[in-house]
């Protein structure tokens, strides 16, 4: 009983080990706390403000890039990408430099647009197209005025994307979570098997044991077709856009980026 039970728990500890994703193995950068959130049109309390900005500095320092959001009642009317490259001209955010890596998510409160650019190492690893899927997902909350929700998103898939190579699909099973703790509970089942193989003797009991082949056998097969019913159901198509306009561009000091545009 003894020797079962050191048995099992080896193998949770295989498969805690083996579930936790290699990115999340190594230690996180240590940095300063800086504002990386400019809540400009008071969407945010206190409390969400200061979590969002934790979260931008936790998961930012880990990528090496700086996750920015920006909301603005827009009092100019200016383009909301413009808006977002003079942003980044004139505070020149960047990890450990000034205009540096950085992805910036741009709200345009005024005409109701979003914007997200990504600078350097985030145009290459978050490109327009990563940049749109970021962009689907939040939508719907930005819309119905999860605001919180909606940035938390997206800081946790720009963090998500930004340690995946360019030109690999984001989207792969082989980065889902569920795949890794899958074949952490296979690796484990055969480690615990074969621990329990050579833990006794062999097992010789089967379903022939205790079955009269003389008496067994299939009574009947009859296969039944009662009816088919057929349903209609109308697909509603989503009232928010998310539709890609513009992608990437030049700052006027320079600057290339990726880019993502659409309305909420």
């Amino acid at each position: 009983m003894k020797r079962l039970r050191a048995i099992v728990i080896i193998a949770l500890f295989f498969t805690v080990f083996l579930a936790v994703p290699m990115e999340m193995k190594g230690e996180a950068a240590t940095t300063d706390m800086k504002p990386l959130i400019y809540d400009e049109a008071g969407l945010l309390n206190q409390e969400e403000y200061d979590v969002l900005n934790a979260m931008a500095n936790q998961y930012g320092a880990e990528r090496e890039t700086d996750i920015i959001i920006v909301t603005t009642m827009n009092p100019d009317n200016m383009d909301v990408m413009k808006m977002t490259q003079d942003f980044y001209d004139d505070h020149g955010p960047g990890y450990d430099r000034s205009h540096g890596n950085a992805v910036i998510l741009t709200m345009d409160m005024r005409n109701r647009e979003v914007y997200l650019a990504g600078f350097y190492k985030a145009e290459r690893y978050l490109d327009d197209d990563r940049l749109d899927k970021i962009r689907y997902e939040i939508t719907p909350d930005l819309t119905n005025g999860n605001y919180g929700l909606a940035f938390q998103k997206y800081i946790l898939s720009a963090h998500r994307y930004l340690a995946i190579r360019p030109g690999v699909n984001p989207d792969s099973i082989f980065f889902k979570g569920w795949l890794h703790l899958a074949i952490a509970l296979g690796l484990a089942s055969i480690i615990v098997g074969k621990m329990v193989s050579n833990s006794g003797g062999r097992v010789t009991v089967n379903r022939q044991t205790y079955e009269d082949a003389s008496t067994s056998g299939v009574l009947e097969h009859r296969d039944m077709y009662l009816h088919t019913t057929t349903t209609k159901r109308k697909i509603e198509k989503s009232s928010s856009s998310s539709s890609s306009g513009g992608g990437g561009g030049t700052t006027s000091g320079g600057h290339s980026h990726s880019g993502s545009r659409g309305s909420f």
